[in-house]
């Protein structure tokens, strides 16, 4: 009898495969980095054939690292990262353009046109989200006017339209199923959260011709085989989730009044809202967190572009770090007070600034500045905006008592200590920084029947460290408003900059 599971964790920068056995633990893993492309200012592009090859790369490490093989993994589970816009053929499989990943720009004019509209509250209403370019609509109807008769082609019901958990169903199951789950959906602004179904109103406002679309199941589901030349053996794939709500799940909050934050590549502060959806006035998002049997479970969503990609530009671009953990080093030989106040808009700012044509500053620059400097700006810009986020919750009535925190970022003491200073949260760090694969795989083993019940998570769930504020909260404050001051000015810089 198979007895483990194969977690896919496809993310911005990288891709992973994790072995977890039945009482869920982490048998194994592997990655792979990914590479992304900026062929124009606020373009954000990937290799779709190579996302897919390291996917592939991952799950047969991983699975030969845990001295397994394909007979004996009982199901696959696949979280991956969101709004990412994909077009390929039918027919070859091949993508007709690479994938416009959820940081790209390009959409921002088209986003702005809507709101001049007064097409925002409709949006807002039916879809949860933002006229933001961060989502896929815009980008779907990007590649249909631009890529060369990706329109007439589309018309023809030859094209397929996915974001990244649709592809690679798609790819694993060799073409032979074309579905996404509702969490992605969501996502794309195409789908209607209260009526759980693509939206003709809107498939009509962006122009998509509807046999684009895939359909659309639970979050635990037969999604369909893997083609046995994969991995060796046909598994079938049986959750899919967006990352971030994979992670809400990952980390235990199952009931309403719950949240996390997730640190990768983005910032994502997510809350259950359980069966209803709260509709924001502060400039949140509503989204589906999952859907089980039909039931849906909401949840309040704040998205930051820039946490973990500030510290890789430090690494890529500046080249001050070899590594992402050589900023805890550097960030402790600073302060808090420091002068300097990095503004991480490197592909806009997202909640609750929405504002997509912003560009990145630094502030308070001296001939002191250096490594160190920009190492503590740097954690102290993702500390900062999380606490935009949650004002903003509270704003919308929800008090969050303390933060379940995961991701890459969270490896970083100095950091998370900052993050419950700066915030005034109290900061619980998972056992695990992969909450986002635990949450897929414990869908797949929900649908095998391993557990009964979404409950059952709450007793594999732990904590491993725990950070509460030791800043007083008036110097807290003072430091928060001197960076609502500084992001201020900055929009309104751009704005002016822009005319």
């Amino acid at each position: 009898m198979s007895k483990y599971l194969l977690a896919i964790d496809q993310g911005t920068t990288s891709s992973r495969a994790i072995i977890f056995n039945q009482a869920l633990q982490h048998i194994a893993c592997a990655q792979q980095e990914l590479t992304l492309s900026y062929p124009k200012p606020g373009w954000v592009e990937q290799n779709p054939e190579l996302l897919w090859h390291s996917v592939q790369h991952c799950m047969l490490t991983a699975i030969q690292q845990a001295g397994l093989s394909a007979n004996d993994i009982a199901g696959i589970g696949i979280s991956n990262q969101r709004e990412t816009t994909l077009i390929w053929h039918k027919g070859s499989g091949k993508t007709l353009y690479p994938a416009i990943v959820w940081q790209d720009r390009r959409t921002s004019a088209q986003c702005q046109l809507l709101k001049n509209a007064g097409l925002e509250p409709m949006l807002q209403q039916k879809t949860g989200l933002l006229a933001d370019p961060y989502f896929s609509a815009t980008k779907l109807a990007w590649l249909l006017d631009n890529v060369p008769h990706a329109r007439e082609q589309a018309q023809r019901g030859e094209l397929c339209f996915g974001t990244v958990d649709c592809y690679l169903l798609w790819c694993l199951t060799g073409g032979k199923v074309h579905a996404t789950d509702a969490s992605n959906a969501s996502r794309t602004m195409l789908f209607n959260i209260h009526q759980q179904c693509w939206d003709d109103e809107l498939l009509q406002l962006f122009n998509i011709p509807a046999p684009l679309l895939p359909q659309v199941r639970d979050n635990a589901s037969h999604f369909g085989q893997t083609q046995s030349e994969i991995l060796g053996n046909t598994i079938p794939v049986l959750s899919m989730i967006g990352d971030q709500q994979s992670a809400l799940l990952g980390q235990a909050c199952i009931e309403k009044g719950m949240g996390k934050s997730t640190y990768g590549t983005g910032c994502f502060v997510v809350v259950n809202t359980g069966t209803q959806v709260l509709n924001s006035q502060h400039k949140l998002l509503s989204t589906v967190g999952w859907r089980l049997a039909g039931k849906t479970t909401y949840a309040l969503e704040g998205s930051i572009f820039m946490a973990g990609a500030t510290v890789q530009w430090l690494r890529d671009k500046l080249g001050i770090i070899q590594h992402a953990r050589d900023t805890e080093a550097l960030a402790r030989q600073s302060n808090y007070h420091q002068s300097e106040l990095l503004i991480p808009a490197f592909t806009g700012l997202g909640a609750p600034y929405w504002q997509p044509g912003v560009q990145a500053a630094l502030f308070g620059m001296t001939r002191n500045t250096g490594p160190a400097q920009l190492a503590a700006a740097a954690l102290c810009s993702v500390a900062y905006q999380s606490r935009d986020l949650l004002c903003a919750m509270q704003q919308d009535g929800i008090s969050i008592d303390s933060l379940r925190v995961d991701g890459g970022m969270t490896a970083n003491y100095w950091f998370l200590q900052a993050l419950a200073d700066l915030s005034q949260t109290p900061v619980i760090r998972c056992h695990t920084s992969d909450a986002t694969a635990f949450g897929a795989a414990f869908l797949a083993a929900l649908q095998l029947g391993w557990f009964n019940q979404m409950a059952d998570i709450t007793a594999l769930w732990q904590s491993d460290a725990q950070f509460s504020p030791g800043l007083a909260a008036n110097t807290a404050l003072a430091l928060h408003q001197r960076w609502q001051r500084a992001t201020t000015a900055l929009i309104a810089l751009n704005l002016s900059l822009s005319d």
